[in-house]
């Protein structure tokens, strides 16, 4: 019986090797950006399937992860505070609220102090205007909310609009503030 060519067949997992893990990791960050801890996630998800499968150790493959993150560190190749200030800046130019984009920075695993540096650098490109204010103008633009939408619905989907608003992570004075704009700005 022959499996039709759109079935993908399961491999079985490579056996965890320095090699393998840093073959795994370059191609991972050649591709994607990420966090220190975000790549230990997928090398670890790598590593446990391995030891599952070929019956070894997932604490000597821990340790090879450990070394590799480090090295990576040390030579650069990972900057968490550099990720942080990048992703974020990205997120704000979508019209994501400051709020969400520290939720987001802590799943990636990145710290604290990265995750404030990251927002204060984006108050400064601000300037004088709040970078909630502009982020939350963004996604009312972007939704066709409040000043955006036609003015016979623009009284009766306010609350909605206001709602949209507050899910996306924007506080009510801002949410409030752009939806009752009378222009679009």
């Amino acid at each position: 019986m022959t499996r039709p060519a759109t079935s993908r067949t399961k491999r079985n997992p490579r056996k965890v090797s320095k090699q393998h893990l840093e073959n795994v990791a370059l191609w991972y960050l050649a591709r994607y950006q990420a966090s220190a801890r975000s790549l230990e996630r997928v090398l670890m998800r790598r590593v446990t399937r391995s030891a599952e499968y070929h019956d070894t150790d997932v604490e000597d493959g821990r340790a090879l992860v450990a070394d590799l993150i480090a090295r990576y560190r040390h030579a650069g190749l990972l900057d968490d505070a550099a990720y942080a200030r990048a992703r974020a800046s990205s997120l704000h130019a979508r019209g994501i609220s400051l709020r969400v984009i520290a939720g987001r920075l802590r799943e990636k695993g990145v710290g604290e102090a990265e995750i404030e540096d990251a927002l204060a650098a984006i108050a400064e490109e601000a300037g004088e205007g709040s970078p909630d204010l502009a982020a939350a103008r963004h996604t009312a633009r972007r939704r066709r909310l409040g000043p955006w939408r036609n003015r016979e619905e623009r009284a009766a989907r306010r609350e909605k609009d206001l709602a949209s608003l507050a899910r996306a992570g924007f506080s009510y004075d801002v949410a409030k503030q752009v939806i009752d704009a009378e222009d679009p700005v």
